[in-house]
């Protein structure tokens, strides 16, 4: 397990706040990889191409088992779709509802868990199951809705 994972709750609009994350990522410099199931990624693919059109953010989606072009190495985001390898280990960004791959791997991880009560109850399984493996979780309430997740 990684040493340390930052989860961010109950935020009620999850693609827009991955959004925002991953543009400030990007603006310092970080690579990220960012998982999730394919619809949800799809979803925040498409929201990255329009949601600031004067802040665009690199990015790639990366299916399974396809090879990453390398042409592409220098992208800095990549949309990892389940069984897709990450070209590059310094920041993990889960969307989806269970444990990411290989999470320790990973210098950074950083679970998204949205307001919705199966993402919340997801969330939670995640939660527990980097706090057996040893991980220090860090936690940032999102929202009005984040204050009864405080014990994600």
């Amino acid at each position: 397990m990684p040493a340390t994972v930052e989860f961010h709750t109950g935020m009620a609009d999850k693609i827009g706040f991955a959004c925002r994350l991953l543009r400030k990522a990007y603006a310092k410099g970080a690579q990220v990889a960012v998982t999730g199931a394919p619809e949800v990624l799809r979803q925040l693919d498409d929201a990255l191409w329009l949601f600031e059109p004067q802040q665009f953010v690199p990015h790639v989606r990366l299916k399974a088992g396809q090879a990453p072009a390398p042409r592409l190495a220098r992208t800095p985001l990549w949309l990892l779709d389940p069984g897709a390898a990450a070209p590059h280990r310094e920041v993990l960004v889960n969307l989806g509802p269970d444990m990411p791959a290989d999470p320790q791997a990973f210098q950074r991880v950083i679970e998204l868990v949205g307001a919705q009560p199966d993402d919340r109850d997801a969330g939670r399984r995640r939660w527990r199951a980097y706090e057996a493996g040893g991980a220090q979780i860090v936690h940032h309430a999102q929202g009005a809705a984040a204050g009864a997740q405080g014990a994600a």
